[in-house]
C-alpha cells in the first residue's frame, strides 16, 4: 500500500482545485510530477492510475484505514466489506468519511426508496422521537393500527392481492418471512390436526432471510451448511418450472414461498402461467401461497405490489413487505387474508420492537410517498433509460453480457465471468453497485432517482467495463456484497 500514500502525498502537494479529493482536472500533471523522480516503476504507474480516479479506495495510512483498523476487532466478522468508510448521505448520494462523492445505485440493497436522508421521513423521526418511541404490544398506540389499515386499503387500490384483510408488523424482512411461515404451519396444523400438513414449498436461487426459519426456506449451499441441519420439513422446487409443481405441493404441503422477481438469486422474473398453476395447485391441496416482495415490492417494479403485473387468479395468501417501507429505519409487515387469518389466536405470534411508533409512523409516511403517481408513473420511462444503455453495453461487449432481466427499477446485467473487478473500478470512479446470483450485477437504485443520475451513473459503469475489458488496466478486488434481512 506504500504507492498508495505516496500517490496521496503527491496529490497533496498539487495546488489544484479537487474533485472528491482527487484533482481531476490536472491527472496528467500528477504523472508528470513523479517522471522524473526515482521512484520505482511500478509506484510512477500506481501514482499515475489513481491520479484518473475520482474516488480511488483509501489507502493504509489513510483516516478510513485508521478508523477501520480501530474498529473492526470488536465486531463479528460477518461480512467482507470494500475499503470505504460511508458518513453521509443525501437523495442518490453518498460522502466517506474523507468526504468523496459516490452515486448510490445500490440504495441499501433496495431500501432507500426515497433516497438518503429525506428530509420527509427525518422530520417524522424528529418529530415522533419527541412524542412517542416504544410502549410494547401490551398496549395501543394511534400509529400501528394506522400503519396497517393503510396496507390493506393500498394493496386494494392499487391491484393487489384483494383478499388482504390484516396485518402483522415486525421489524425486519426475515421477521415478516419468519411469520409467514409459522402462520401457514398454523393454518396446516387446524386443517389436519395430527400434524401430517407440516411441508414448506421454496424454491432454488431464493433468498428468505438468514434466520432458522427463513434460512431453512432458503436453498443455498453458502447459508445453508455452516448452520445445518435445517429446520425439517421443507422441499425446494424449480423456478418457473410449471410440470413440477403438482409432485412438489401435495396434501401434505401448508405452504408455498416464492419471490415473483428473485431478488439476491439473480433478478429472475416469475412467468404468469408458472404463478397461476402454483395458485392453483395451492387452492387444491389447501395450501398458503405466500409472496415474499421484500425486496420486489412498495413500488419498485412500478406497480405498489410486483404481484399486481399478474392476473388476480394469481395473487397470493400472504405478502411480506420490509426493506422500503421504513427507508432505512427498520420494519417489516406480514399482509395477510382471512383463509390464513382465521387460524391465528392471540398469543400464537408476538414481537416486542415490532409495530413500535416510531417505526409505524415513519412506514406511513413512506407508503404515501411510495403509493403516489409523481413516484410510480416515473419507474417506466427509468427503466428504459437503463436499458437503453445495458443495450448498448451488450453491443458493445457482447462476449461479456449475456442478459438483462428484471422490472421497473429491479435490474439485473448478466456478465459471463466474476464482477469483481467492474464493482472495484465503478467504485474508485464513483459508482456504487452490487451483485447478486451468480454474475449478476444488481441494479436497485433509489425510486426517486433522475433521468440525470441513470445517465451519470452508466456513464460511469461503462468507464469501469472499457477500463476492465478494454484497456485491461489492473484493479483490485474486493468480495461481493451479501443479503442481509
Amino acid at each position: 500500500m506504500a504507492f498508495r500514500i505516496v500517490s496521496r502525498r503527491v496529490c497533496a502537494s498539487l495546488r489544484a482545485p479537487r474533485v472528491n479529493c482527487v484533482p481531476t482536472r490536472f491527472a496528467s500533471s500528477a504523472a508528470a510530477a513523479v517522471q522524473g523522480s526515482s521512484l520505482p516503476q511500478d509506484v510512477k504507474d500506481s501514482i499515475a492510475r489513481d491520479s484518473t480516479l475520482a474516488t480511488p479506495d483509501p489507502p493504509a495510512g489513510s483516516k478510513t484505514a485508521g478508523l477501520v483498523d480501530q474498529q473492526l476487532p470488536y465486531m463479528v466478522p460477518t461480512y467482507v466489506r470494500p475499503p470505504p468508510m460511508f458518513e453521509k448521505g443525501e437523495g442518490c448520494y453518498m460522502w466517506d468519511v474523507e468526504n468523496r462523492k459516490y452515486l448510490d445505485f445500490t440504495a441499501g440493497i433496495a431500501v432507500n426508496a426515497l433516497g438518503h436522508c429525506d428530509a420527509g421521513v427525518a422530520e417524522v423521526i424528529a418529530q415522533q422521537a419527541k412524542q412517542l418511541m416504544h410502549t410494547s404490544n401490551l398496549y395501543h398506540n394511534p400509529h400501528t393500527g394506522l400503519l396497517s389499515k393503510q396496507l390493506i386499503q393500498l394493496t386494494h387500490a392499487t391491484g393487489g392481492f384483494a383478499s388482504a384483510t390484516k396485518t402483522f408488523i415486525c421489524n425486519s424482512g426475515s421477521e415478516a418471512n419468519e411469520a409467514a411461515i409459522k402462520f401457514a404451519r398454523k393454518t396446516g396444523k387446524s386443517l389436519q390436526p395430527d400434524g401430517s400438513k407440516h411441508e414448506i414449498v421454496s424454491f432454488h436461487n431464493s433468498f428468505h432471510g438468514r434466520t432458522m426459519g427463513s434460512l431453512s426456506a432458503t436453498p443455498n449451499p453458502k447459508y445453508q451448511a455452516p448452520f445445518s441441519p435445517m429446520v425439517p420439513g421443507f422441499k425446494y422446487g424449480t423456478y418457473n418450472d410449471i410440470e413440477g409443481i403438482n409432485s412438489l405441493v401435495t396434501e401434505s404441503t401448508c405452504g408455498v414461498i416464492i419471490e415473483p422477481i428473485q431478488g439476491e438469486g439473480g433478478i429472475n422474473v416469475a412467468t404468469p402461467e408458472f404463478l397461476l398453476a402454483l395458485r392453483k395447485r395451492c387452492t387444491e391441496v389447501g395450501a398458503v401461497l405466500i409472496y415474499d416482495e421484500i425486496q420486489s415490492g412498495l413500488g419498485r417494479t412500478g406497480t405498489f405490489w410486483a404481484h399486481a403485473m399478474f392476473p388476480k387468479e394469481a395473487h397470493p395468501d400472504i405478502v411480506t413487505t420490509a426493506k422500503a417501507l421504513g427507508n432505512g429505519f427498520p420494519i417489516g409487515a406480514t399482509i395477510v387474508n382471512d383463509f390464513v387469518c382465521d387460524h391465528i389466536k392471540t398469543g400464537d405470534h408476538g414481537t416486542t420492537f415490532g409495530g413500535n411508533p416510531l417505526g409505524s409512523r415513519v412506514a406511513s409516511y413512506v407508503l404515501s410517498r411510495l403509493s403516489s403517481p409523481e413516484i410510480l408513473d416515473a419507474i417506466p420511462a427509468k427503466e428504459q433509460t437503463f436499458r437503453k444503455h445495458f443495450d448498448a453495453l451488450r453491443q458493445q461487449y457482447p462476449t461479456q453480457i449475456n442478459e438483462v432481466r428484471g422490472k421497473g427499477l429491479i435490474l439485473g446485467l448478466q456478465l459471463n465471468a466474476d464482477p469483481t473487478e467492474i464493482l472495484t473500478a465503478a467504485r474508485e470512479r464513483g459508482l456504487l453497485i452490487i451483485t447478486c446470483g451468480t454474475n449478476t450485477l444488481r441494479f436497485v437504485p433509489p425510486l426517486t432517482i433522475t433521468e440525470a443520475e441513470i445517465e451519470e451513473g452508466m456513464q460511469i459503469l461503462s468507464q469501469a467495463m472499457k477500463s476492465v475489458w478494454v484497456k485491461g488496466e489492473e484493479v483490485e478486488g474486493t468480495d461481493g456484497q451479501q443479503e442481509m434481512r
